[in-house]
């Protein structure tokens, strides 16, 4: 069983990055041997600060680096906040920089805007930074515009997004199984 965290940068309730990412957890369960878990904890973790590491680390910050640990890869989706990576969602990675869980850890994004690209390119380079087994290759996009009336199931409902979901979710699959292979020399 492949085990993926799903992680959202975005706090609010409504977020549409969440939404897809529910539609992605909820399509996960079609495909044999993949599990998508949601992370909702980021709004919780404290401020990022170095004297607060090692036995100093807060209990929600570990409760978050075991749920990174526990899975075989991430996903991420974010909205851009100003231009750039939403605060909090940069505030977790950097509580992870100095950690083991994320150096080898796959990781792939998923974006539901019609735009972002300076966010994107912004946490594609923290993300190759952090860890050895980002892939850029591997991203799935469907831009839905801000309404009220984008829900999960408007999403679902949506045969080519769910097409492009299954899709991006087994070529996940397989990017985490070779990276967990041992390479044979």
């Amino acid at each position: 069983m492949v085990k993926i965290l799903s992680i959202c940068g975005s706090t609010r309730e409504a977020s549409l990055n969440q939404k897809l990412l529910n539609v992605i957890q909820e399509c996960a369960g079609s495909i044999s041997g993949l599990q998508v878990e949601s992370y909702s904890g980021i709004a919780a973790l404290p401020i990022f600060n170095q004297d607060l590491e090692g036995d100093k680390t807060p209990p929600q910050v570990l409760e978050f680096c075991a749920a990174v640990e526990s899975s075989d890869g991430l996903l991420i989706a974010s909205p851009e906040y100003v231009r750039a990576i939403p605060g909090g969602l940069k505030n977790a990675i950097d509580w992870l920089v100095s950690r083991e869980e994320i150096v080898a850890k796959p990781i792939a994004l998923v974006h539901a805007s019609y735009r972002g690209n300076d966010m994107l390119s912004s946490l594609r380079l923290v993300l190759a930074t952090v860890s050895e087994r980002f892939t850029e290759e591997i991203f799935l996009c469907i831009p839905l515009q801000s309404s009220d009336t984008v829900t999960e199931g408007s999403i679902a409902e949506n045969r080519q997004n769910v097409s492009q979901i299954n899709e991006f979710l087994i070529q996940y699959q397989s990017y985490i199984a070779r990276a967990a292979s041992p390479t044979v020399s």
